[in-house]
């Protein structure tokens, strides 16, 4: 049973990923943000104790950081309101782990010896994840001082109100596409957005094209054994 889950260990860690930035498509917003959104946190941080599993140091990390999680998500459902404190851990929780995690899809993706089916899904797992880093990270800043990042207030004056804008911010400069609508007006984030576009970047130039690289010498070698 373990084999067969770390097999597909990056199809799991990929579809946690994206039922957690689209799932508010097809399930009420409300409902999907206060109740099945740190579901599927903890179910995404589950796959990634999988996919590093290999690793008994990190596992443990892993583990601790979903334990601490849990608690998080005790705490909030007996509050039941936001606090800020428990914001800044929470960030700083799921912000090590999908570092951690990323690392870790990196250097496995970069190791294979072939690209297949399963390389594939690890490369564009890793690319979701830094959009995710780049969301904490932004969050964080947001958190400690409001206002950094003009173009969020039309979600409304509280922080939660602001997430959704802050992820779609987040992916807009991981791609580098830069709409405009959302714009970083202080030192610290407009240094923030410019890390996050250049390690958009540098994925897709290096990481990228080693796998493509591979994937074309593995081809060239199976054609002339043919």
């Amino acid at each position: 049973m373990t084999s067969k889950l770390y097999k597909n260990r990056f199809e799991l860690f990929f579809i946690s990923q994206l039922l957690i930035l689209f799932g508010s498509l097809i399930i009420p917003i409300e409902f999907f943000r206060e109740t099945l959104m740190p579901i599927l946190f903890l179910f995404n941080i589950a796959s990634g104790i999988i996919l590093i599993s290999k690793k008994k140091i990190h596992t443990w990390g892993l583990i601790i950081l979903f334990c601490v999680s849990l608690l998080l998500l005790a705490i909030n459902i007996v509050q039941q309101k936001d606090d800020d404190a428990l914001s800044f851990i929470g960030f700083g929780v799921y912000f090590l782990f999908y570092a951690t995690v990323t690392v870790e899809i990196i250097r496995q993706v970069w190791n294979a010896k072939e690209v297949n089916k399963n390389v594939i899904v690890g490369l564009m797992s890793g690319y979701v994840s830094l959009g995710l880093i780049a969301f904490f990270v932004f969050s964080s800043i947001e958190l400690s001082d409001p206002g950094a990042f003009k173009g969020l207030l039309f979600q409304g004056t509280d922080f939660s109100g602001k997430l959704d804008s802050l992820l779609y911010y987040s992916y807009i400069t991981v791609l580098t596409i830069g709409y405009g609508d959302i714009v970083p007006v202080t030192s610290i984030a407009q240094k923030a957005a410019m890390f996050v576009g250049l390690c958009g970047q540098f994925y897709i130039v290096i990481i990228t094209a080693v796998v493509v690289q591979k994937f074309l010498a593995f081809n060239d070698s199976r054609e002339k054994k043919d």
